[in-house]
């Protein structure tokens, strides 16, 4: 009988030997995917600021960011224009890159897992098209209603800030927490099917082009080639004030983002199963939502649409490192800047001097991978 006792404990200390062994293992895997992707989101920065419709070679990049630190060691740009070209120009451009890619990727990992839907994105759900009905109207009827308000700037330690930067974020978060509300009201105190929810996303994104469409008819020539634009999404028009205007916005939501991810694991078991591990899941699913739509069209309204990145990033991530979304909301974000960066240096090296809307090529890219994703047998039986 102790001899029964001492195998079985050897056996049990056996088991726990190996579940720690692969956890330690896991963990590490997701680590080092995590280093791996900051890396990659890094290099992807560095190589944007270098290349363009005028290349900058790499050794003025970098003296052009260490001389003013350590003079001695590191020479001044070959050409004097580097410094201005870089600072006021690209600089701020890789920034709302970064913001953007790494906002949509967290806020499309958030979204699939308080709806439990793999198809679910700011884009799939709507929200991306209710911002860009926002930002129609702030164009159109933002002079009318507020006058010449709108054209004015204010300078802040040496960076403008523009009122209809902030109309925009204004109108587009509006819009955008009108299409989330129907969300939320269809989702309220059932278990929505998935079918349901794709389809009432079609639905609102159907409503909110229908508007869209109304202020291009009745806009004027200046007013519709804006819109245009603005919905192709480009990272043209970006400034230091749009980027210091959403630095705030972006790492409150993102944080208050990241820290439901123990709430959602929980909820991927079901709502059944959240609530009796103290989740409340009306409040968590509100709250995700509203967070995430709000950190979504404060980006959107100042790059215009940029879809599918908060479809593809978590996919990516999730083939790679599994559903935990304590890692999956990072790498998810991160997964975002990787692929948003090389979207936005592909349109700019493809017709270059010239540029391409990155809104075209994510559409592209996007729509195969959806193409791809729902013909695979592996994550079809998933939908």
């Amino acid at each position: 009988m102790e001899d029964e006792e001492v195998i079985a404990r050897i056996q049990r200390d056996l088991d726990e030997d190996v579940f720690e062994g692969r956890y330690d293992a896991e963990s590490k895997k997701k680590f080092v995917f995590i280093s791996i992707l900051i890396a990659v989101s890094l290099f992807t920065m560095l190589i944007s600021i270098t290349l363009g419709a005028v290349d900058i070679p790499l050794i003025d990049v970098i003296n052009v960011f260490m001389h003013p630190i350590l003079p001695q060691v590191f020479a001044e740009p070959s050409m004097d224009y580097y410094n201005e070209f870089i600072f006021r120009g690209r600089m701020p451009r890789v920034f709302m890159v970064a913001l953007t890619g790494f906002s949509l990727g967290l806020a499309g990992m958030i979204m699939q897992g308080l709806l439990r839907n793999p198809l679910v994105s700011p884009f799939t759900l709507g929200v991306s098209t209710a911002a860009s009905f926002g930002a129609a109207l702030s164009i159109m009827f933002g002079p009318i209603l507020f006058g010449a308000v709108v054209n004015l700037k204010y300078n802040v330690l040496g960076v403008n800030f523009y009122v209809d930067d902030l109309l925009q974020v204004l109108f587009a978060f509006l819009m955008a927490l009108a299409s989330i509300g129907i969300i939320l009201l269809m989702t309220r105190g059932k278990d929505i099917s998935r079918s349901t929810v794709i389809l009432s996303g079609v639905v609102i994104s159907y409503l909110f082009q229908a508007g869209i469409m109304a202020c291009k008819y009745f806009s004027d020539e200046d007013e519709l080639r804006e819109i245009t634009m603005w919905i192709m999404g480009s990272f043209t028009g970006s400034t230091w004030g749009g980027v210091l205007i959403l630095v705030p916005i972006v790492v409150i939501c993102c944080i208050a983002l990241i820290s439901t991810s123990m709430d959602i694991n929980a909820l991927a078991a079901g709502d059944d199963v959240a609530s009796s591990l103290g989740v409340d899941v009306t409040k968590l699913r509100r709250d995700g939502l509203v967070i995430s739509t709000m950190v979504t069209a404060a980006c959107l309204s100042f790059t215009g649409v940029i879809g599918f990145i908060g479809l593809m990033a978590p996919h990516i991530c999730r083939m790679i490192i599994g559903n935990d979304a304590r890692y999956l909301s990072v790498c998810s974000g991160l997964m975002g800047i990787a692929i948003l960066s090389l979207s936005d240096l592909f349109c700019r090296l493809i017709i270059r001097p010239g540029e391409l809307p990155v809104g075209i090529v994510l559409y592209i890219i996007g729509g195969m991978f959806f193409v791809w994703m729902v013909g695979n047998r592996r994550w079809s039986k998933r939908l």
